[in-house]
């Protein structure tokens, strides 16, 4: 049942990280695009199950995921706590309904192909694209608390923190981990000026180190899965 809870949290990924684009999530109250949205991850799940007679299993994330997202659009808030609990909630939705899967005999377990280039597909997603979203839900609060103004880039640190978890990533999945700290190293020198004031020294220290660990973390999750 491992393999199946893998699979479905990697389909999740995608949908919910790289196929939903920001003018999606932006008009998903709008029914049409809510349908869309869940309907993606039903379509998915179906695909990458690869398991053609078992219609419950795409049915069953449709529902739950319908559920979850109508909950969260009920609440209202785009804080990091709500992020955090949607995804908590998605993650064990979806242990649910591979227990259900297993329990009743629809599905025993996942017995397609590419389940590797699945995982590490997801895992890259997860691992590059997923911290960014609480990490810049947590930033903008420290931002307005703190009274900080940013003046570079448009996106820019976004972009830089993509990068370097996809280095962390490529660093982990080679086995040389030790990159990583030649990354920070490097981090270090290039924020050396930003460094001499406290405020934005730390709010730097901050983002850096949640990207950092956020981004081993989940890379080092997906190369466990990848061994199932």
């Amino acid at each position: 049942m491992e393999k199946l809870i893998v699979v479905l949290i990697a389909t999740h990924a995608i949908a919910d990280l790289f196929l939903q684009p920001d003018a999606l999530a932006r008009r998903k109250k709008k029914a049409g695009f809510f349908l869309l949205h869940v309907t993606i991850q039903a379509v998915l799940t179906y695909l990458f199950l690869q398991e053609w007679t078992c219609w419950q299993a795409p049915a069953l994330v449709f529902a739950t995921h319908s559920l979850i997202d109508l909950i969260k659009q009920r609440i209202g808030k785009e804080s990091a706590r709500a992020f955090l609990f949607d995804q908590s909630a998605h993650f064990l939705s979806l242990m649910a309904v591979a227990w259900i899967l297993v329990e009743t005999g629809w599905l025993s377990g996942f017995t397609g192909v590419g389940y590797k280039l699945l995982v590490v597909s997801a895992g890259l997603i997860l691992s590059v694209q997923g911290p960014g979203f609480l990490i810049t839900k947590l930033i903008k609060r420290l931002l307005e608390d703190n009274d900080l103004e940013l003046d570079g880039l448009i996106n820019g640190g976004k972009w830089i923190g993509q990068l370097e978890r996809s280095l962390i990533f490529l660093f982990i999945f080679i086995g040389q981990p030790v990159g990583i700290g030649f990354l920070v190293a490097a981090k270090s020198i290039l924020r050396f000026e930003e460094a001499k004031k406290q405020k934005m020294a730390e709010y730097v220290l901050i983002g850096t180190l949640l990207s950092f660990s956020l981004g081993i973390a989940l890379t080092s999750l997906t190369k466990w899965a990848v061994s199932f």
